[in-house]
């Protein structure tokens, strides 16, 4: 859950930069906005224009969060720079993700040869040289090319903007698909609601943009409202908002004995899409009317043979492959496995230890930013988030291919219910699932898997988060 929630704060850079005006001289100042969580107040953000003497164009953003994870208070900002020259050519930029735990840096400077990437994570930097981004400030600008007096229902454009954690370019795309007049400081104004399309993460955002370009309302993938405030109003938050409880699907009965079930059987409501309908050994998921049916059922690796180690098989050679997030070749990750694991050749076994060193070794905690493995061997603290992309790293760097998973995980307590969740899935000869965090080889039925991969992948959990409702139908026998 802590790092979805990173994603989407991230969101909001693309975003805001997207609602600035054509006519730059006149929106040049600050704006500020309130950022709503699932309807409540958890931030504030400001977004500053200015042109310099030299008519470079320099957008700031900067977006603080407020948030509790366990009753934990939480705080995260996300801070852009991003300058455009005069003929509106993007000449740098800078990109801060802070937390209580450190920050992440990363800063651009585009040259004759291309864009040069300086990555700045858990104090280790890394320069890369990438083509030359292909976002100028018309497309930072690309609700106002849309909102203007001629504008209509059906008006569409293409962008793309540089993304600095995926050292990529996205693509995307604005469509007008409606307007109305609202009474603004005491005057009737067109308004336009635009839908913003992302190709890679799939994420909409709604857009209500007036007439001459002034961005009041954000609604970015169902989930953050970025609302357009007086400066006070904007910055009138508290620790409020409990973002594990708040987004929790609660169920109608207690499940006995939820790690030693052979089997589940549940019935979900809320916006899954085909996208989190994840089939395989362990669970099946699928639509059932206006409903999802969910069943699992624990798996065993009786009579199964694991495969040896180093790992061979072509199809899963992407995920022995390092990633900003997941350093599975740098030279401490790489010693720790090896330390883990030792001589182990049989990969389950190998797992299993791996498995059960994260868990052991991880203390638990609550904490809301965006993780990677190096930063969680150095702390060895986290929550399943941190858990997971150690072991996952760990794992790589072993020769086990390993990927990332989300979805839910009932929890007893004082409110029983399912809650966002991280764990793994390894390849041993098959995929199975493994969740370090609970010291799970096999995971138990009721884990819900609703995304896999990367945490640009996972961000088409953003969506749903807090809108799922889970009813038990059958909770199987003790194991």
């Amino acid at each position: 859950m802590n790092r979805l929630a990173g994603i989407a704060v991230l969101m909001l850079i693309p975003r805001l930069l997207a609602a600035q005006p054509l006519d730059i001289s006149k929106f040049v100042g600050d704006d500020w906005y309130g950022l709503y969580l699932n309807g409540q107040k958890s931030g504030y953000m400001v977004s500053s224009v200015k042109q310099e003497a030299d008519g470079t164009i320099v957008v700031v953003e900067d977006a603080q969060f407020k948030m509790l994870m366990q009753n934990v208070p939480q705080d995260l900002r996300t801070f852009s720079k991003h300058t455009y020259a005069a003929d509106g050519a993007l000449l740098r930029f800078e990109q801060v993700v802070q937390d209580s735990k450190g920050k992440a840096v990363f800063e651009g400077v585009v040259e004759p040869s291309g864009l040069k990437l300086q990555s700045t994570v858990s104090g280790e930097t890394k320069v890369d040289t990438l083509p030359a981004p292909k976002e100028t400030l018309r497309d930072a600008m690309k609700q106002s090319m849309l909102a203007n007096p001629g504008a209509k229902v059906g008006d569409k454009i293409a962008f793309t903007y540089f993304e600095p954690l995926m050292g990529a370019e996205d693509e995307g795309r604005c469509e007008i698909v409606a307007e109305e007049t609202r009474v603004l400081e005491g005057a009737p104004t067109k308004v336009f609601k635009i839908e913003t399309h992302l190709a890679f993460t799939g994420l909409n955002t709604i857009s209500y943009v007036t007439e001459n370009g002034a961005l009041l309302e954000d609604i970015i993938a169902g989930l953050i409202t970025m609302r357009l405030e007086p400066e006070l109003v904007a910055k009138d938050v508290n620790y409020v908002n409990d973002v594990l409880v708040s987004n929790a699907a609660y169920v109608n009965e207690p499940i006995e004995d939820p790690r030693g079930r052979d089997s589940l059987r549940l019935s979900i409501k809320g916006p899954l899409t085909s996208a989190h309908l994840f089939n395989d050994e362990r669970q099946f998921l699928a639509q059932k009317g206006d409903r999802f049916e969910f069943t699992a059922r624990a798996i065993s690796l009786a009579g199964f043979t694991s495969a040896q180690l180093p790992i061979t098989e072509e199809s899963t050679a992407e995920w022995l492959k390092p990633t900003r997030f997941v350093q599975s070749d740098d030279s401490r990750i790489v010693a720790k496995a090896k330390e883990i694991v030792g001589d182990e050749k049989d990969s389950m076994k190998a797992a299993e230890k791996l498995c059960a060193w994260v868990y052991g070794n991880v203390r638990t905690s609550f904490s809301a930013r965006l993780t990677n493995a190096l930063e969680v061997l150095d702390s060895l603290e986290g929550d399943c988030t941190e858990h997971s992309v150690l072991f996952v790293a760990l794992a790589r760097a072993a020769g086990l291919p390993a990927r990332e998973v989300a979805g839910l995980i009932y929890m007893d307590g004082a409110k029983p219910g399912f809650y966002f969740h991280e764990w793994a899935k390894v390849w041993v000869g098959k995929w199975i699932d493994m969740d370090p965090t609970w010291n799970q080889p096999l995971a138990d039925v009721t884990h819900i898997k609703l995304g896999e991969g990367d945490i640009f992948q996972q961000a088409q959990l953003i969506p749903i988060i807090g809108k799922i409702q889970v009813e038990v139908v059958e909770d199987g026998n003790a194991g």
